[in-house]
């Protein structure tokens, strides 16, 4: 059983602020189990407890998991006094307090990011300890050699450190486009490792977390709420 103020309820779940939640309260619009509660201070059990509204019930969720398709142009950031953050694109609709992305993309990389007020899952699929591969499409200045896609594979070099194996496979040879996973995230890693190889990045999109990919009917700069199967997708090895 998980208590949670009633004040704080409404707030997370009808996307209002504290001072709006209380005035519901005071109007004697919130209701539990039946009975009319004015007091914001009481806790309530959202598993157990019928919260409703103006007669309707509210769906409580604890925490928001949110698939984005990041344009370029972009910051992964939550707060930015100078740049359009991905935060900033979640529609107000879904959108509460404490989003952040779980993990960072370039400003001019694209693609899958995950948005979340969950900060023990984002620790879960970001630390190189848990092995949840992300997966990138790579548009390369040239061919990857074989040589250069077993060096790779082996686990790149960067600041004189070993890190995770890297796999690399080609999707388009004339086009120099490659699928590139990715077992840990350092800073720049793609890009550092293949100018490292004498083979720049063009263009960086991630197309996937763990085993679920970027939904293709997400346009670039729309998101949406990923389901409790969806989610554990991206914890699958």
């Amino acid at each position: 059983m998980e208590l949670i103020r009633l004040d704080k309820l409404l707030s997370q779940a009808l996307l209002l602020s504290r001072s709006d939640a209380k005035k519901k309260l005071r109007d004697s619009q919130v209701a539990i189990n039946g009975k009319v509660c004015k007091n914001a201070d009481m806790k309530v059990d959202p598993s157990v407890d019928i919260v409703t509204v103006g007669g309707q019930p509210i769906v409580y969720q604890k925490y928001v998991y949110i698939m984005l398709h990041k344009p370029a142009g972009v910051v992964s950031a939550s707060k930015d006094p100078n740049e359009k953050t991905v935060v900033d694109l979640v529609p107000s609709e879904i959108r509460r307090k404490g989003l952040f992305p779980a993990g960072r993309l370039d400003k001019d990389t694209t693609g899958f990011v995950l948005i979340t007020d969950d900060g023990d899952f984002a620790h879960r699929i970001l630390a190189p300890g848990k092995h949840v591969p992300k997966t990138y499409r790579v548009t390369l200045t040239r061919t990857v050699s074989e040589a250069e896609v077993a060096e790779l594979a082996d686990g790149p070099v960067l600041d004189d450190e070993k890190l995770l194996p890297v796999a690399v496979q080609a999707v388009c040879e004339e086009k120099y486009i490659y699928s590139v996973v990715l077992m840990e995230g350092r800073y720049h890693q793609i890009k550092r490792m293949f100018a490292k190889q004498g083979n720049p990045v063009v263009a960086l999109h991630r197309t996937q977390m763990g085993q679920l990919p970027l939904d293709p009917s997400l346009l670039p700069g729309e998101c949406k709420v990923l389901s409790a199967g969806e989610l554990e997708r991206i914890t699958m090895q």
